[in-house]
């Protein structure tokens, strides 16, 4: 196994109610999800959280990730992982990122409305696809905190996409091969 991938869906600021499958975050990740799961070598997952919400710290979203880790990593010890979030769940990557095991980040439309960049560690990569026209989540927001990753050690990159919102239907294609493209970059660092 090359790597282990958690696909992490978006949420809400608050909501305290479970993730279902039928959810809109939970659907908008399925493509992903299953575009990683063609490439031979990875171990994909979408997490589903016990909450839709962050919920004040996100520490129940957080832990929901980091048993999954922790379950993929007993299947396959000492295999880097790669975290891959939309939205919440690209605030929940970069709050996981301090897990040992975790290579790297691919944040897709990421809320990170305060200091996520700071939480990515020397060593590890981030890569940051952000629409423009986003009105749920701040680009600014996140390409400052990519700038403050790479100020740190972290090689991380911030890329617009002009014009799209924050559901990433525009150039649909775009934002799932990318993504694949930066889940396999990651996965081939040397140990």
């Amino acid at each position: 196994m090359n790597a282990i991938v958690l696909v992490l869906p978006g949420g809400k600021v608050r909501n305290s109610r479970p993730l279902r499958p039928w959810h809109l975050a939970a659907v908008r990740m399925r493509p992903f999800t299953a575009a990683l799961r063609a490439v031979p070598g990875l171990d994909v997952t979408q997490v589903s959280y016990s909450q839709r919400g962050w919920n004040g710290d996100g520490s129940t979203v957080r832990a929901d990730a980091l048993a999954i880790l922790q379950q993929r990593l007993a299947l396959y010890p000492g295999t880097p992982v790669v975290l891959v979030g939309h939205s919440m769940g690209g605030r929940v990557a970069a709050h996981c990122a301090s897990h040992p095991a975790v290579r790297g980040v691919v944040a897709l439309a990421p809320w990170w409305p305060q200091d996520e960049g700071a939480l990515l560690g020397e060593g590890q990569r981030v890569h940051v696809l952000h629409g423009t026209a986003d009105g749920w989540t701040d680009p600014a927001a996140s390409r400052r905190e990519t700038l403050r990753a790479s100020t740190a050690g972290v090689e991380a990159s911030w890329h617009p996409v002009e014009g799209a919102g924050h559901f990433m239907l525009r150039d649909a294609s775009r934002w799932h091969d990318w993504t694949v493209e930066r889940v396999q970059e990651i996965a081939a660092l040397p140990r």
